[in-house]
């Protein structure tokens, strides 16, 4: 899957390190108190860290908006199959991610 169409550098590695199921550059990516939504519920990281990173991925992405921190696209979990999903990035001041929104789309 072909992540060119990410033109923010930190959105791009985070998700680079999703689709290579590389759970320490994914952290990486993000502040120590960084939050997570899943459909809008607080969802913990570490938790999605653990269980998502290596099983989870987009299987295309199909839109990029707001200067490249939302994403939507085909997404495919080993766990609750294929659908179209949503991935909306904050950063903060230093440019790792503060906040993400996941859901479906």
């Amino acid at each position: 899957m072909d992540t060119d169409k990410l033109t923010n550098p930190t959105v791009r590695a985070a998700i680079d390190a999703l689709q290579r199921g590389d759970s320490e550059a994914w952290a990486a990516q993000f502040e120590a108190d960084a939050r997570l939504f899943d459909d809008g519920s607080p969802r913990s990281l570490e938790e999605f860290n653990r269980e998502a990173v290596g099983h989870e991925r987009f299987t295309s992405i199909d839109g990029v908006d707001n200067h490249g921190l939302d994403l939507t696209g085909h997404f495919h979990s080993e766990l609750w199959g294929d659908f179209r999903s949503y991935f909306r990035f904050q950063l903060s001041a230093n440019g790792k991610i503060k906040r993400l929104d996941i859901g479906q789309a």
